[in-house]
């Protein structure tokens, strides 16, 4: 049958197909909403993924997986006949290509890895628009609240929990000069600090070494703070330069 003969348009605008237009366009705007909610608290801090990023993923996973449930509506109610749609591989499409989508925010300096909660969270708003997407309304508003509010205030959960604050050092050293890592230790306790075992790296080029490592803090008070770090390592022998960034993610 020709869909686009005379006439033939009118095939997507009965009411039956009005009707799931209508419950699609429903729960892709439920989906844009949620969405949205999610992306607000990493727009408001600065993100590079914010409100946008977050409604898009968000309404897009719902759009993929409603339009699944549909499939005899498919082409004005002339899709292909006895076709059966398996839902879980329209999610497996999603998720996969959502994990590419998360890959791009991640970013690593040295030791500091950045974007991994913005990535997770990205993941999370997926699952959310599948979900409102399948029609389990609640369990997608439940989710989007509890991912935003892991957000807001996950940070705030991590500072009052007891820890042990890492920081990443690079450290060069003069030209001949004979680093000795007993010393170095010994440095670093007196600061507060034990060098994560495992984490050392040795660079040496024109006869001058450059040492990269963890120190992890022995308590979240206990650690000296950057300044006065920076003033003690400017004043150690053999060390023509050096620098400090919280080994976070």
């Amino acid at each position: 049958m020709n869909l686009w003969a005379a006439g033939g348009y009118d095939l997507y605008w009965t009411e039956s197909e009005l009707h799931t237009n209508l419950m699609i366009l429903l729960n892709i705007a439920g989906a844009l909403a949620l969405g949205l909610l999610v992306g607000y608290e990493r727009s408001y801090h600065g993100r590079a993924a914010g409100m946008r990023t977050y409604g898009f993923v968000c309404m897009a996973s719902a759009a993929l997986t409603v339009l699944a449930a549909y499939p005899h509506e498919w082409f004005g109610g002339h899709g292909p006949t006895g076709l059966v749609v398996d839902p879980t591989r329209v999610i497996q499409g999603v998720v996969t290509g959502i994990g590419f989508l998360g890959a791009g925010v991640i970013m690593k300096e040295g030791f500091t890895i950045s974007g991994l909660t913005t990535a997770a969270s990205i993941w999370a708003a997926s699952a959310i628009g599948v979900l409102v997407g399948i029609g389990f309304y609640a369990a997608a508003i439940a989710l989007a609240v509890m991912s935003a509010g892991l957000m807001m205030w996950g940070a705030k959960l991590e500072g009052w929990l007891p820890s042990r604050p890492a920081i990443a050092v690079v450290v060069r050293f003069r030209k001949g000069f004979v680093v000795q890592e007993s010393d170095l230790k010994r440095r670093a306790h007196a600061w507060g600090y034990t060098l994560a075992m495992g984490s050392l790296a040795i660079t040496y080029q024109d006869q001058q070494p450059e040492w990269q490592f963890f120190a992890v803090a022995h308590g979240r008070r206990k650690g000296a703070p950057f300044s006065r770090l920076a003033s003690e390592l400017a004043l150690v022998d053999g060390i023509e330069g050096f620098r400090l960034y919280p080994a976070r993610n």
